[in-house]
């Protein structure tokens, strides 16, 4: 009865909003919502009312629509894009997944995918995303080229990208982001005059535009012009109301201060620019999930429970991981780069799939406990290869996006933390190598936190959290090694850069590999890196970042202590007495 009443009312709302009779539309919602509270179409009335103007309460109406109708794409759809917007990268996830469940064959559901999958940093499965959508649209969009061609790039695939970017930019030559984001392609691909030649069509299309700006200053930091580029930032700082800098280029001023050897105003930028992200996210670091994990991951890998836990057999049919682990910003963008100019080794790049492996256990396995304690299902007799089943998981996965090259005996998998899960990859691969990478504790937490990352529970977001994180870890790593066997070579990122070849030889060494000149010339490795340090593994080795911590002797002292076990362990000092010549 209330539905047959109500439905006049919603039509005579929809038609007040699309005349722009905005405040009657309101009335004749509530009216209906008053009568019916789960009517779809006036929440849907209000919430594009409020979308514009009042963001949490458009969001309490959307997802009120999808919790009343789980099956309503548009719904779905407009959801899974807020979250996007608002950063809320796992959830949105979740919506998107549900949207290509609802439709299929809808070439929006399958272009949001591939913008959040290219956002969490699975690229393969985001380009399948917008090649569905490709094949699903009605026409080549420029937006959904020019994405594509964004994913690619994150790939490496330059010219791939590149043809896209052209096919994007003819299709409609006024859409800033097609330009900005080719003048980004052809930064990392070291093609500067071509960058710069783009970031003028920007200029013109968006005189003024601070994102433009921010490229431009990135580019000058890439030719060294470093006082060029702080003249940017400051362009950028003295066009807002408020005379400040965002996160992202405060950030970037501070590297760029640091490279120009101004590292106390460097270090104040990293403070705010932190400060900020901390302030715009609402996010800290997640210290109790972080301990809580950890402690069940010490209470599992024990040498008793090794001794009775089987481990996945060894396949000679496929290529198999090789393991760079170490915490971020320590060297391990450098190895695999070195590595994978090997003519057997291919690159794989950030893995997701031990991780994902972590979260997949209990229910490939069968049990009702969660990822550690889930692999006691091993003991019993129907579980015994259940370790096989989930290496073959991540084989399939790995071959799926294609880093399996003809020819190759091994893929890099240097997903940044890995380590926190050494006693799993060891069960699942006993006989690949993992590498670790260390680098003087004081260097790696400062370069963290000169950086953007969300790795490790957002650590990085403070400078003490991320001290504490790379602490917690590295007294993981201790338990693992000392509690079970483990295929484990440990190289200093120092060692690497004072003696390249023959640390080089060492690795190779320890893989089964022989010596490979190719490995010596790194920088000329074409195949981009997805990490901060793109940049970086394009010159030839340097030595400029080795202790780097020395010229912030008195903004580290605070996290001397928590590192000092660490250091300790590891054979570092505070006072800069490494020898370092």
């Amino acid at each position: 009865m209330a539905a047959r009443h109500v439905a006049p009312l919603a039509d005579q709302a929809v038609m007040a909003l699309n005349e722009g009779r905005i405040e009657e539309a309101v009335a004749l919602c509530l009216d209906v919502l008053e009568l019916a509270p789960g009517h779809a179409q006036a929440l849907k009335v209000l919430y594009q009312i409020r979308r514009g103007h009042a963001p949490a309460a458009a969001e309490a109406l959307i997802r009120r629509v999808v919790a009343l109708y789980p099956n309503d794409f548009w719904a779905t759809n407009e959801l899974t894009l807020l979250l996007l917007g608002k950063g809320a990268l796992a959830e949105a996830e979740v919506h998107a997944r549900n949207a290509v469940r609802i439709a299929p064959q809808n070439a929006q559901a399958h272009h949001l995918m591939g913008m959040i999958m290219t956002e969490i940093n699975r690229p393969q499965i985001g380009e399948y995303h917008y090649r569905r959508a490709l094949e699903l649209a009605d026409q080549r969009g420029a937006v959904l080229l020019a994405n594509l061609a964004w994913n690619l790039k994150n790939q490496g695939k330059m010219a791939e990208a590149r043809a896209f970017y052209e096919e994007a930019l003819t299709a409609d030559p006024s859409i800033l982001q097609t330009v900005l984001g080719w003048a980004r392609l052809e930064e990392a691909d070291r093609n500067f005059d071509r960058a710069a030649e783009l970031l003028d069509k920007a200029d013109a299309l968006a005189p003024g535009n601070q994102s433009v700006m921010l490229s431009r200053a990135v580019l000058h930091g890439r030719r060294r012009a470093y006082e060029s580029a702080l003249g940017v930032l400051d362009e950028i700082a003295a066009q807002r109301q408020d005379g400040g800098l965002g996160p992202n280029e405060l950030l970037e001023k501070g590297r760029l201060l640091d490279q120009s050897g101004r590292y106390e105003d460097a270090f104040k930028a990293f403070i705010e620019g932190k400060r900020l992200v901390r302030e715009v996210s609402g996010t800290r670091y997640m210290a109790d999930h972080a301990a809580g994990l950890t402690a069940r991951l010490k209470g599992f890998f024990t040498a008793n429970r090794m001794k009775i836990t089987p481990r996945a057999t060894v396949r000679t049919d496929t290529p198999q991981p090789l393991f760079i682990v170490g915490f971020p910003r320590s060297g391990t963008t450098l190895t695999e780069q070195t590595l994978s100019a090997h003519k057997s080794i291919a690159a794989g790049d950030e893995l997701p799939f031990i991780a994902d492996i972590t979260g997949l256990m209990q229910r490939m396995l069968g049990s009702p406990l969660t990822y550690p304690d889930a692999m006691s299902e091993l003991w019993m007799g129907d579980q015994r290869e259940g370790l096989d089943n989930l290496r073959d998981y991540y084989l399939q996965r790995a071959r799926q996006i294609g880093i399996m090259e003809p020819g190759k005996r091994w893929f890099t998998d240097k997903m940044p933390l890995n380590e926190t899960h050494l006693g799993l990859m060891a069960l699942l691969f006993p006989a690949s190598p993992i590498i670790h990478v260390v680098r003087h504790p004081l260097d790696v937490v400062l370069s963290v936190f000169s950086n953007q990352l969300t790795h490790g529970f957002y650590c990085a977001y403070e400078l003490e959290s991320a001290a504490r994180h790379y602490a917690l870890i590295a007294d993981l790593i201790a338990h693992y090694r000392s509690e079970m066997a483990l295929r484990y070579l440990p190289v200093r990122y120092e060692d690497m850069v004072a003696n390249q070849e023959f640390h080089i030889r060492r690795m190779l060494d320890f893989i089964g590999e022989d010596f490979d000149e190719n490995c010596l010339k790194f920088h000329e490795n074409k195949r981009y890196a997805r990490t901060a340090s793109y940049a970086q593994v394009t010159e030839k080795l340097y030595d400029r970042s080795r202790f780097r911590y020395r010229h912030y002797l008195k903004e580290l002292a605070p996290i001397v202590p928590i590192l000092q076990p660490a250091m300790d362990r590891l054979g570092y000092t505070f006072e800069g007495l490494e020898a370092a010549a």
